[in-house]
């Protein structure tokens, strides 16, 4: 057997390189995640020279260039979570959306998702010729599995996890070494998502939230500006032994695994572990106390939001993000009106796992208004704009909370949930609700 040193060192190519071995027609894929950088740079050099390249970039990071007018004869794109990076392309309908399937990912060894070129990024190799997909999983080594050629870069400040997020060499065609957005490259800029200050309303918001949770459950909090500063404001304060089945781990969950608060004692499946497909929002501090840390499994999305597996857990508690709720209980949490700004992602399998499983609860959080050039609006609203996309439909609705309260919808009629709604809705809002809600569900 060829020694892996050997192996890794016959594979290691130039970014130019790489990109070379892409042709016009193929189907490329970046794996979720932070893009593969000094590829993503080397491909985009290469326009003029390639036609109709199909690229999967799952949650865009970078701008390359190809989200701009004048790309699209070299590259289709298609997103699966619309990011500040790609949004002006979404709104001019330059790229595609891909709206996938109730657990993410789970297609994306199949046709038509299934990749030629596959492109991810990995740490240097162990000493047994292991490489960690760092912070995130996903469905990384699937892809690799089953893509034509796998081109990973190699990025040195990649933490390892236990778990599934390790790949051999062997496994991998072909290694570039990782090149920096911040070192100094003209092109390509980081276009991620800006952190503001929290707004005044999401402390109450993260007090009525609490009231929900109980000792011992285990929780799930999704991705938005709504729920991924809850924890940091006092979530989780005075809370004892709960357990942690999560797509990622917002901002402080960390610090409160270190401190024992999220201990996973009392979890039905992994007990004691911390289960996720990725860490994100974390300070550096934090990932360093995750490298090499065995209570942190990282394990493939198929797994993670399988809704059987999430329904094994006792007490699961899924805490996720919508922009708007009518007065029957639909949620979106994708659009504003036919505006795509945002992806379901596993907030579909939580909710009903959460459903399903012994003692769950599914939480819905929202600010009752929303700010506009025009004054505010109310995100309650009788009926769904026209265009608006249905991500959890009425009849999975449980627990919606605002600023204002907690309306509980599960096991309620029509009239009993727009009671519940109106109750938590913006005050200035609350009679014109009203007068919709006995217009649509009372007689003349």
């Amino acid at each position: 057997m060829t020694d892996w040193h050997e192996e890794y060192q016959h594979k290691l190519i130039s970014a130019e390189e790489a990109a070379g071995k892409i042709k016009s027609g193929d189907k490329v894929a970046f794996t979720s995640g932070r893009e593969a950088y000094a590829i993503g740079l080397a491909l985009a050099v290469r326009k003029e020279e390639l036609k109709d390249v199909h690229i999967l970039v799952p949650t865009p990071t970078y701008d390359f260039g190809w989200y701009d007018e004048g790309w699209q004869d070299s590259f289709d794109i298609t997103v699966r979570i619309p990011t500040a990076a790609c949004q002006e392309a979404i709104d001019a309908r330059r790229i595609d959306f891909d709206p996938g399937t109730l657990i993410p990912f789970i297609e994306v060894a199949e046709a038509p998702y299934k990749a030629d070129v596959i492109l991810t990024e990995v740490s240097p190799p162990d000493d047994k010729g292991f490489c960690s997909f760092g912070a995130s999983l996903w469905a990384k080594k699937r892809q690799i599995e089953d893509a034509r050629l796998a081109i990973a870069e190699v990025n040195k400040n990649l933490i390892r996890t236990y778990g599934d997020n390790y790949i051999h060499v062997s496994q991998i065609d072909y290694f570039v070494e990782h090149v920096s957005a911040g070192s100094g490259m003209k092109t390509g800029s980081l276009a991620g998502r800006e952190l503001k200050k929290p707004e005044p309303h999401l402390q109450a918001i993260t007090e009525n939230v609490s009231k929900l949770i109980k000792d011992g459950d285990t929780l799930q909090i999704g991705v938005g500006r709504t729920t991924e500063p809850l924890v940091q404001l006092g979530l989780l304060k005075g809370k004892h032994d709960l357990g942690w089945h999560s797509e990622a781990t917002p901002p402080g969950v960390i610090s409160l695994v270190r401190d024992g608060v999220i201990s996973g004692k009392y979890k039905t499946i992994n007990q004691g572990k911390v289960v996720v497909t990725s860490i994100g929002g974390s300070s550096a501090e934090e990932m360093a106390w995750v490298n090499n840390n065995p209570l942190f499994w990282l394990v493939d999305v198929a797994y993670l939001e399988d809704i059987r597996v999430i329904a094994a857990h006792d007490n699961m508690v899924a805490i996720n993000n919508a922009l708007t709720v009518d007065l029957t209980g639909q949620i979106c949490a994708e659009t504003i009106g036919p505006r795509q700004i945002s992806g379901a992602g596993g907030q579909i399998p939580f909710v009903f796992g959460a459903w399903l499983s012994k003692g769950g609860r599914s939480i819905t959080v929202l600010p009752a208004a929303a700010q506009t050039k025009n004054g505010i609006v109310s995100r309650i609203v009788p009926t769904l704009p026209q265009g608006a996309i249905v991500t959890i439909q009425r009849n999975c609705a449980d627990c919606i909370v605002t600023e204002y309260g907690i309306a509980h919808l599960k096991g309620k009629t029509r009239r009993q949930r727009a009671e519940e709604l109106i109750a938590v809705a913006h005050p200035e809002f609350r009679a014109e609700l009203r007068e919709a809600a006995r217009k649509a569900f009372y007689p003349d």
